[in-house]
């Protein structure tokens, strides 16, 4: 994939805002190195609780919430494309693949395939029996990887929206990730990181941690980064299995991170607790820890974090046709797409596709005209609604 020139910094925090920030890129003062730049784009308040998940691909940003709901983003206009609302619980994890389909995993113990383009939910599954608490796709599309809090690994045939192999691994894992290249993929248990080899789905080594393990990102197919609770932030090789390098990256625990390449060189990024986003310049061919591109200070508690590119995309960001949800007809599709019985909100679903458009709260723009103020629309009182009622049903349990 090449980076065309637009890059945006998004992420997430305790404080119910999406932060957005464009990072210039500028000729340096002396020498071939850029100068990066990241300025304040926007703020949006769109959730009604702490933000748990982000998600891009080179139109949309998705949000996920304790809120129940997930967010849409229109990164090109600049709007905000709408909601929705499916799932029963906290939105643990959000994957696109290519621009054609979003994997969302929570709570509830559901995973739901839906269509990126006109925001229906293709398949809803009962993937895990507590919650899903990670979810990854591989880069052929086909099969997906999930974790959850019944101590179980389960792979996916995404053509025919079925589980293909359960793995007991005794444990409550909270990470799992492919390799860019499908050959691998890690499992995270507490501060433990399993290897796994695709062929054999056996574990080919572990690395060990000596704080909690919060995200992780594959700078390429052997070198793995890893981020925890603590400032310090590891470059391990997934072969010797030894430390790389180390470095300082924050004041305070590093909540996630994740990465991308340039022509020059691979991208870090990196947000913690203390508040600031941070890029870091790394060459794996050189033996030296990634040297620091800009830092920006967001002064809240961050959760989680994305990169939207407005880059080229390759063919194989496409899904293929092969791994699209398998076709249904209109009785099987209201049959898969329609709430559990468990799910109290009956219908949300339906009403979680009809979008509505809202511009961002632009940082540069903080007084609103009259017009921008009455584009909340009526669908959007009605999810302000159904999120009220859903709050007081849990502070009536509480009580």
């Amino acid at each position: 994939m090449r980076v065309r020139g637009a890059m945006e910094l998004v992420c997430g925090c305790y404080e119910q805002v999406l932060f957005g920030f464009t990072v210039r890129r500028e000729p340096g003062p002396s020498g071939p190195k850029e100068k990066w730049t990241p300025v304040a784009d926007f703020t949006h308040h769109g959730h009604a609780a702490s933000l748990s998940a982000v998600a891009v691909n080179n139109r949309f940003v998705v949000t996920g919430s304790k809120d129940e709901t997930i967010h849409i983003y229109d990164m090109k206009k600049k709007v905000e494309h709408g909601a929705l609302l499916h799932h029963n619980g906290t939105i643990n994890c959000l994957k696109f693949f290519g621009n054609g389909h979003l994997i969302s995993g929570g709570e509830d113990g559901l995973i739901c395939v839906w269509d990126a383009k006109r925001w229906d939910c293709l398949k809803t599954i009962k993937a895990h029996k507590g919650h899903v608490t990670s979810l990854s796709v591989h880069p052929s599309g086909k099969l997906a990887l999930s974790v959850g809090t019944d101590k179980t690994l389960r792979t996916w045939n995404l053509i025919e929206g079925r589980s293909a192999f359960i793995k007991n691994i005794k444990q409550n894992a909270h990470i799992v990730e492919w390799s860019p290249s499908g050959e691998r993929y890690i499992v995270v248990i507490v501060n433990k990181i399993d290897i796994y080899q695709l062929e054999t789905a056996s574990i080919t080594g572990t690395i060990s941690t000596g704080k909690r393990i919060s995200s992780v990102t594959f700078i390429s197919n052997s070198i793995l980064a890893v981020a925890g609770d603590e400032e310090i932030v590891r470059l391990f090789d997934c072969d010797s299995l030894k430390c790389l390098c180390e470095f300082k990256a924050h004041e305070n625990r590093v909540k996630d991170i994740c990465s991308f390449e340039v022509p020059e060189h691979h991208v870090i990024v990196t947000a913690s607790s203390d508040g600031f986003i941070k890029m870091w310049r790394y060459n794996p061919n050189k033996k030296t820890p990634p040297s620091l591109l800009c830092e920006v200070n967001t002064k809240a508690r961050l959760t989680c974090l994305g990169v939207w590119l407005d880059r080229v995309t390759d063919a194989k960001d496409e899904l293929p046709t092969a791994a699209a949800p398998s076709p249904v007809n209109k009785e099987e599709q209201e049959v898969k797409t329609s709430p559990s019985k468990s799910d109290d909100s009956s219908g949300k679903q339906q009403k979680s596709n009809k979008t509505t458009k809202k511009k961002f709260s632009l940082a540069k723009d903080s007084k609103k005209s009259p017009k921008q103020e009455n584009l909340v629309s009526v669908k959007k009182r009605k999810l302000e609604g159904i999120l009220e009622k859903k709050k007081k049903k849990k502070m009536q349990i509480s009580e």
